[in-house]
């Protein structure tokens, strides 16, 4: 079938659902393991299968720099090419041009840049960020947007959250042209008899002015995207603000459409935000915290590195039933760590991973019992 979403079960305003794929069923709340050139660093696709993982996030940009979209349109789309059968995500790549500040420059028809790889110049416009994210072949694809950066001034945020509505619009038209050029159009239709096609969600921006965030989402609700984000978020603000733009900003979405928070948090911040009721969440927290040595446990967090972990001999979360904690000590993960072995990043990245889709997991549980508690009461 072609997307669609439905609420299951709600507990306060947190939300247990579910939406449907041309690639399969996501369960929600949702966390997305960030994949950004195809892979989630250091973890084969058939360890994120028995994870438990879902649906992985992929980049627009990366990818249109290396291999290129041309490439991947020709192997049959992105799943086929990383071998993963399930839903991706992409973003437009928004947030990777924000992100060049010295390399790109900004109009009313996108961005140019260059590359970070080879100092090449491209141009991204909603246009051609949505002809490469068909190209790819996601099952969601995001419009092209400005990410406003922290601090900004009123003016300026305004300037940005304008600009991201009209892109959005381009992006939407686009689209709704275009749609049947997914690498992956034609074999689906044909094998369910009527058309598949991927989901587009807007991003709703604005800043930290929570006046302008109120404008974008009511005028971003009114082009009747397939779901909803809330971006700009994780650019440098304090923690207190971002909680703020969610909190005001998520009852202005539609009920019975997805909602996305681009870009967050650590454990306790995922948690209180499912409160708020969002159902859709990715951050390079768990993957990146993994690589530098920095674990999630029940019992909090853990630096591998610490030396008191030399000879210790006890799994690293007693608590966790991942493939890390039921066949290696802390003592071994240690000496990979010092070691600089390869195997310790993957070994880490894994327990993480595994930490926040156990949460996850437990999270919608909750929700669907009529359970879900209070601030602070759920183990992460």
């Amino acid at each position: 079938m072609s997307f669609s979403f439905q609420v299951e079960a709600t507990c306060g305003r947190a939300r247990a659902g579910r939406f449907i794929t041309p690639h399969g069923e996501v369960q929600t709340p949702v966390f997305m393991p960030v994949g950004t050139v195809a892979t989630v660093k250091g973890v084969p696709q058939d360890i994120l299968d028995q994870l438990g993982v879902q649906i992985l996030l992929n980049n627009t940009y990366h990818l249109y720099l290396r291999p290129g979209v041309e490439t991947v349109r020709a192997l049959g789309g992105v799943q086929k090419f990383m071998a993963w059968n399930k839903p991706i995500l992409t973003d437009s790549g928004g947030f990777q041009v924000f992100s060049l500040a010295d390399l790109r420059k900004i109009s009313e028809e996108g961005v140019q840049f260059r590359s970070h790889i080879d100092g090449s110049a491209h141009m991204f416009s909603p246009e051609s960020s949505i002809a490469a994210e068909i190209g790819l072949g996601a099952d969601i694809i995001m419009a092209f947007d400005e990410c406003t950066e922290y601090p900004a001034t009123r003016e300026r945020a305004q300037q940005s959250m304008e600009l991201t509505t009209r892109w959005a619009r381009r992006s939407r038209d686009y689209f709704a042209a275009h749609y049947r050029e997914v690498p992956w159009f034609a074999e689906q239709a044909a094998r369910h008899g009527s058309e598949q096609r991927q989901a587009l969600f807007g991003i709703v921006q604005g800043g930290m002015h929570l006046d302008l965030r109120r404008e974008s989402a009511e005028r971003t609700v009114e082009m009747d995207f397939d779901g909803h984000a809330i971006g700009g978020l994780s650019v440098g603000e304090p923690r207190e603000n971002t909680w703020e733009v969610v909190e005001s900003t998520i009852p202005l979405l539609p009920e019975n459409k997805p909602r996305y928070v681009m870009g967050v948090g650590t454990p306790e911040e995922i948690v209180n935000y499912v409160r708020l009721g969002v159902d859709m969440m990715d951050c390079v927290l768990p993957t990146r915290a993994a690589r530098h040595g920095l674990l999630f446990t029940s019992e909090g967090k853990i630096n591998i590195k610490n030396a008191r972990f030399v000879r210790d001999e006890g799994p690293l979360d007693p608590a966790c039933p991942c493939p890390v904690c039921t066949r290696y000590s802390r003592a071994y993960l240690r000496h990979l760590y010092a070691s600089q072995e390869l195997l310790a990043q993957t070994l880490n990245t894994i327990h993480n991973l595994a930490f926040y889709l156990g949460l996850m997991r437990r999270v919608r549980e909750s929700i669907i019992q009529g359970e879900f508690p209070g601030p602070g009461s759920l183990q992460a």
